[in-house]
């Protein structure tokens, strides 16, 4: 199973780039993971909400492909603690047989295309992070997940 994390528009904070490259490489250990970062939507100024959403959708629901397990980060997800985010994995790394993608939308949220590709969506939280931060905050889970189904000293409770 490979695993994919999509994101709309670039992170551009060098010090959010660094740490999300260590976590990226630490996690080629253990999963096949990439990330997919689609260019956010330009000239949005003077668009609705509701078209920025869907013009983002749109490069959303292409960058999928048919087979794909979608789990969309989304405030309204389910929320797990780490422990249970490796169980999660655990199970969806026997279960999905093609890749397990997750996504991240962008400042508004995810169209309505986006949403009937989804198999579920999960919180990282009930708080608000800026788009940028979350990815680094995925990537943090994800790696952590990974050493919790490994045993490995990462983890502490």
């Amino acid at each position: 199973m490979k695993t994919l994390f999509i994101a709309i528009g670039k992170t551009e904070a060098p010090y959010l780039l660094e740490a999300i490259e260590i976590y990226r490489k630490r996690l080629e250990h253990y999963v096949s993971f990439d990330m997919l970062t689609i260019p956010a939507a330009r000239q949005t100024k003077n668009l609705p909400e509701s078209r920025q959403k869907e013009k983002e959708g749109e490069q959303i629901v292409k960058a999928l492909e048919a087979g794909d397990y979608v789990v969309l980060l989304d405030e309204k997800g389910k929320e797990y603690t780490s422990l249970q985010f490796a169980a999660y994995m655990e199970k969806k790394m026997c279960a999905v047989p093609k890749r397990l993608v997750f996504v991240a939308g962008g400042p508004y949220g995810f169209s309505d295309a986006v949403y009937r590709q989804a198999a579920e969506k999960m919180s990282l939280s009930r708080m608000t992070f800026s788009h940028q931060m979350i990815r680094l905050l995925f990537v943090e889970q994800l790696y952590r997940a990974m050493t919790i189904l490994h045993n490995e000293p990462y983890h502490h409770e």
